[in-house]
Formats: C-alpha cells, sequence, structure tokens
C-alpha cells in the first residue's frame, strides 16, 4: 500500500465512528488544531491549574511540589477507582458497587491479616481475584439477563456491604509487617519530597489502562460499544464479551483501590468508603467523559480527582469552612461540566446533520 493509501485511509480514533470518522480523516491534515471531543479534557485541566494557583497564591506553603505529590498519595485509591469507573462508562454503563467493594475488600485484608494470619503476599492477590469475580458476575448478570447497570451494581452495592457488617461490624486494625513497610516507608525524590507507594500504584494502573483504551483492541470495543451498541453488534464487535470485561476491571480497580485504602488507614472498616461511587462518578464526569458513553479519556478521569483532591486541600488549609463545602463545589462542577457535554453533544449534532 502505497504512502498515500495509507495516509488516505489512516486509523480511525476508537472514539470516532459513522459520519464523525469520515470528518476525522478528511481534517487529518489538522489534526494539530485541539478538537472538539477535548474540550472538557482541557477545561478540566484548566481548572485544575487554576485552582491550584489561587491555593498557591492564598497560602505560603501551597504551591510547593509536595503539596502536588500530596493529592497523588491522599487520593491514590480514588484514582484507580476511577480508572475502572472510566470503563465502564465509556461503555454507557454504571457501576454503584465500588465504594462498597473498597471497603469490602480493606476489611477481607483485614481479617486475612490479623485473624486467619495468613500472609498479606497470599491476601491481597486472593482479595484482589474476589473483586474481579464480583465485577464480573455483574457484568454476566447484565449481559445475560439484559438487567439494568443501576439495577445490578446497586444490588451489588448492598451485597458488597451487607458482607462487610456481617464480617465485623467494628474496625479492625492492621498491624502486619508487609502492610506497615508499603504504609509508612515512601519513594524519596530529589529535593526531599516523597512520594507512596499507593500512588505511585494508582499511576501505574492510570498507564496501563491508558495503554489499553488507546492501543489495543479491548479499548476500541470499549469505545465502540459506547458509541453505538447496535452498529457494534452490526459490525461482529464482541459487544457481550466487552461489557462484562468492562465490569471485571471495575471490580479489579474497586478492590485494588480497597488494598490502597486499607494501607493509607491501616485498617478495614465496615464503614469505609461510603459515597465513594458518587465521587468516582464525579471524577470521571468532571474529567469529561460523557455518561453516555463512547467519549472520554482517562487522564481527565486522572484530573477530575484532582480537581476533587485540591478543593479538599484548600478547605483544609483554610481551617474553618466545613467539609460539606466541597460537596457544593463537586455538585456546582458536576452541573457545569454535564452542561458542557450536552453544549459540545449538540453542536456535534448540527454539524453532523449538514455534512
Amino acid at each position: 500500500m502505497s504512502e498515500a493509501k495509507r495516509g488516505e485511509r489512516g486509523v480511525v480514533p476508537p472514539q470516532e465512528t459513522g459520519v464523525n470518522a469520515v470528518i476525522s480523516v478528511a481534517s487529518r491534515g489538522r489534526s494539530l488544531v485541539p478538537r472538539r471531543r477535548h474540550v472538557p479534557v482541557l477545561v478540566t485541566l484548566g481548572l485544575f491549574l487554576a485552582a491550584f494557583a489561587a491555593g498557591a497564591i492564598r497560602y505560603p506553603n501551597f504551591g510547593t511540589t509536595q503539596v502536588f505529590l500530596d493529592l497523588f498519595i491522599d487520593n491514590g485509591f480514588l484514582i484507580v477507582v476511577a480508572v475502572g469507573m472510566t470503563f465502564v462508562i465509556l461503555t454507557g454503563g454504571i457501576d454503584l458497587s465500588v465504594g462498597s467493594m473498597v471497603a469490602l475488600s480493606g476489611m477481607l485484608c483485614a481479617i486475612g491479616t490479623m485473624k486467619l494470619h495468613l500472609p498479606a503476599p497470599v491476601v491481597i492477590p486472593l482479595v484482589l481475584a474476589f473483586g474481579t469475580l464480583f465485577g464480573t458476575a455483574m457484568g454476566y448478570m447484565i449481559h445475560v439477563f439484559q438487567v439494568q447497570p443501576f439495577i445490578a451494581t446497586l444490588a451489588g452495592m448492598f451485597l458488597a456491604r451487607g458482607l462487610c457488617l456481617t464480617l465485623s461490624e467494628n474496625q479492625i486494625s492492621i498491624d502486619n509487617g508487609f502492610f506497615d513497610t508499603l504504609a509508612l516507608n515512601s519513594l524519596h525524590l530529589p529535593g526531599g519530597d516523597h512520594i507512596s507507594y499507593g500512588a505511585l500504584t494508582a499511576l501505574v494502573v492510570f498507564a496501563i489502562g491508558a495503554v489499553v483504551l488507546q492501543w489495543t483492541r479491548t479499548g476500541r470495543n470499549v469505545y465502540a460499544v459506547g458509541g453505538n451498541e447496535q452498529s457494534a453488534m452490526l459490525m461482529g464487535l464482541p459487544v457481550g464479551r466487552t461489557k462484562i470485561q468492562v465490569y471485571a476491571i471495575s471490580g479489579f480497580c474497586s478492590a485494588l483501590g480497597g488494598v490502597l485504602f486499607a494501607l493509607y488507614t491501616l485498617s478495614g472498616d465496615p464503614t469505609h468508603a461510603i459515597g465513594m461511587e458518587l465521587d468516582a462518578i464525579a471524577a470521571v464526569v468532571i474529567g469529561g467523559t460523557v455518561l453516555t458513553g463512547g467519549s472520554g479519556y482517562l487522564v481527565g478521569s486522572v484530573l477530575g480527582v484532582l480537581v476533587l483532591g485540591v478543593i479538599k486541600t484548600i478547605l483544609s488549609f483554610e481551617g474553618t469552612l466545613s467539609s460539606w463545602w466541597t460537596r457544593i463545589a463537586i455538585g456546582v462542577l458536576l452541573f457545569g461540566f454535564i452542561a458542557l457535554q450536552r453544549l459540545i453533544g449538540a453542536r456535534r449534532r448540527t454539524r453532523t446533520a449538514a455534512t
């Protein structure tokens, strides 16, 4: 195939199908110009930079490298959960069980190490396998029995939280050498700054997830299913398998988030992570992923988590404001980004109709 032919038939990004794909290939020469689908991510990046700059101007010690790294340290578990949630939302689904699975995973880590006296390197893989199977079961129910994702994962949320309370109604402290080593030590960086191993794990999960979404067949299937499930079926794509896969990925990520949360708190508690599923959904939406599926980027979800993190950090520096202001800020941001998505979608449909 000649270079001219190869350029003419260039590979279409997974987010673009149908007429949009034709438009994308026709406008390949303008690839350096930010496209409409990039606008929400750029807005989120600008919002984060503006909030961080405002904090640095108001508080003397806010604009340091360590405060920036602390955003990853304090929110590493949420980043991992948001990665899994992004996969699900990209297919047009939702997963309400992630917060309960985070709590259940932490409880299983605490019980496995402190009551059953199992080695932590044995407990952690078992917890991750359980979370993956839990997510797979929900995905199987959604695909095979045609249960709405909201209902199936709501049942999963109640089941996981009920299992937490069945295992123990009280907090269990984790006093284990392996957990202590990972939790109390960190990677020291030049300049005296440091970053925890939990935060590094979150960054690795993000990198792997980004590679899977952008450069693998699984990622292309995820975007295709979210863009138009019927078209994906007519193209012969494995729609059912893809749906089950994304819920398995979400289950794995929520279980890993639970392990990281157990490292962060060195405990397991049945009341941990209440409402974390809403934080994860909020971060993904603020990061520009469309709730109806088919469009979004993992880097946007991470930026969404950082936006929530910097708001909490500013409130902690302020000291006098109630933590409920964080919820108010998240609500305002959600309204704003949903409106932005609707505006971009309306313009895209108008442009498509015109062509």
